[in-house]
């Protein structure tokens, strides 16, 4: 290398992030302040909190349980509906522009193909640089895994979807025994990139109470504990898809996130880190790939994506 600092941008589906680490869908991403502050932590992209169609008030509490290397979520997908969600992500962008126009990527998640649509173009419309198709939560009755599961109806939202907007489309998947195929269907439906993975289904059982700790009994189990699952997941899609993987799953320091990165992540997402350490985390991971590849002498990101995957 010549001294030259090396290069965090990365290029997803034409879509240009300042650096490879993104907030992922759940997590603070829910009004344009929230928004903002996220962006002016240093992350290189904002993922919104999955919307659907009507606002849901998620489930009773507990909706949260501390685990070893983790936490056990089961919120219920809580959010203020399409209308409210287009008013903030207007608003967000107007924010965001400060920060150099940190992409937004809007979450989506529907069951029906037809409102899926009619949220992502509503999204687009109001400025969301992406749509993120939630095909991945284990613990909201009808949507995320529900959908992935049944192949014929997460294809045809794809499909659809992809047919209506012109932003990049992602597809974020959770953990199933077919996420290979489901992939390649998606890939061939026209999603333009693959985020992997979300939570997993999980229980925790208060050994005194003698029942289970959350008042929906399953959540999504988060950080730590799931990444070397993830690190599996993203490393089998890059050997099977033409287009981009984003890593995500226990990224809590920038070994996590490289380490995704030489499986085949083209970038990488943070949700329970930020809820474990704060908006801290996402300087502290940038800053630790910067000085990876400034050891190991590459000159950017894009040169040890999939690396290990080389003899």
């Amino acid at each position: 290398m010549s001294g030259a600092s090396p290069r965090l941008e990365v290029t997803i589906a034409g879509l240009k992030f300042r650096n490879p680490v993104i907030l992922a869908s759940g997590v603070l991403g829910t009004t344009a302040e929230l928004i903002a502050r996220v962006a002016e932590a240093g992350a290189g992209g904002v993922t919104t909190k999955s919307v659907t169609r009507e606002p849901r008030p998620g489930y009773r509490n507990p909706v949260v349980a501390v685990v070893r290397h983790g936490l056990v979520n089961a919120m219920g997908l809580p959010n203020p509906g399409i209308e409210r969600a287009v008013e903030e992500v207007r608003a967000a962008k107007r924010e965001l522009r400060r920060y150099g126009n940190v992409p937004l990527i809007a979450s989506v998640a529907s069951s029906d193909p037809a409102e899926a649509c009619e949220m992502a173009s509503a999204l687009e419309d109001a400025g969301a640089d992406a749509i993120e198709l939630n095909m991945s939560c284990p613990h909201a009755r009808g949507y995320g895994l529900e959908v992935s599961r049944d192949r014929r109806l997460a294809v045809e939202i794809a499909r659809r979807v992809r047919e209506r907007v012109s932003t990049p489309l992602f597809a974020k998947v959770g953990l199933q025994d077919d996420i290979i195929d489901l992939c390649r269907d998606l890939e061939r439906s026209g999603v333009d990139a693959i985020v992997a993975i979300n939570t997993i289904r999980s229980v925790v059982i208060d050994i005194y109470a003698k029942r289970p700790v959350l008042s929906n009994v399953y959540g999504g189990l988060s950080g730590g504990a799931i990444h070397p699952i993830a690190v599996r997941v993203v490393y089998d899609l890059y050997r099977h898809l033409e287009i981009p993987v984003i890593g995500v799953g226990g990224v809590e320091s920038w070994e996590d996130a490289v380490e995704f990165i030489l499986a085949g992540a083209s970038a990488v997402e943070v949700g329970t880190a930020v809820w474990l350490r704060g908006l801290g985390v996402f300087r502290s991971v940038v800053e630790g790939i910067r000085r990876y590849l400034e050891e190991e002498g590459y000159s950017s990101v894009d040169e040890i994506v999939g690396l290990a995957h080389e003899d």
